[in-house]
């Protein structure tokens, strides 16, 4: 007999809500794709120097994947960026570097493929416990894992066919601009969207 107390998993979102946290999802990738992400200088200096930001890099674009996959769960995550990649696909200028059916021959286009199956993977592993940060935060994490794999995967495939600006010279620039110079940031991205599930859910109920 089992005498441990188990958690119970939160309740799989409903068909309506799905859709729901599709659409919102789909128009907040749309929106922070174009916002970018900012920060201060540690508070211990703001007596010294005082506040100043910095930017990160990148924008609020992969927070948005990974929360839409956070609240909406896998299915509401990769709704929302199958419509995402369609409409920029259809000529609107949705992606970072514009739109249009031959966004498929930048390297960029890898990641965006990514979106996919990383807010798939998110939504799934951030529903199959109850929600805490830590957990959330682990479930960001993967889903960011797998937008990266996918993006250097493309990359590469890009290189050695030599379709687009990418070739095998070029290769180790191209993952190191795309992939580990942006990784920092994102993971920092990864905590923030983390926490801001965790009160959302709370709040929701979810």
């Amino acid at each position: 007999m089992n005498t441990k107390s188990e958690s119970p998993r939160p309740p799989k979102p409903a068909l309506a809500t799905e859709l729901l946290w599709a659409i919102l999802g789909l128009l907040l990738t749309i929106f922070s794709t174009f916002v970018e992400v900012f920060v201060t200088n540690p508070p211990w200096e703001w007596f010294n120097q005082g506040i100043y930001s910095r930017s990160l890099g990148i924008t609020y674009q992969v927070g948005a994947v990974l929360l839409t996959g956070c609240l909406g769960g896998r299915n509401a995550g990769a709704f929302a960026q199958g419509g995402y990649l369609l409409l920029g696909l259809a000529w609107l200028p949705i992606f970072g570097s514009g739109g249009g059916w031959d966004s498929w021959q930048k390297p960029t286009f890898g990641y965006l493929l990514g979106f996919i199956p990383g807010a798939w993977v998110c939504g799934a592993l951030s529903f199959r416990y109850p929600p805490k940060i830590e957990t959330l935060a682990l479930s960001a994490l993967a889903g960011l894992g797998v937008i990266h794999l996918v993006g250097a995967l493309y990359v590469c495939g890009l290189a050695l066919l030599g379709i687009g600006e990418l070739s095998l010279a070029t290769l180790a620039p191209a993952l190191y601009s795309f992939s580990l110079a942006a990784l920092p940031g994102q993971i920092i991205l990864v905590c923030l969207t983390a926490v801001l599930a965790y009160f959302l859910r709370k709040i929701l109920f979810l």
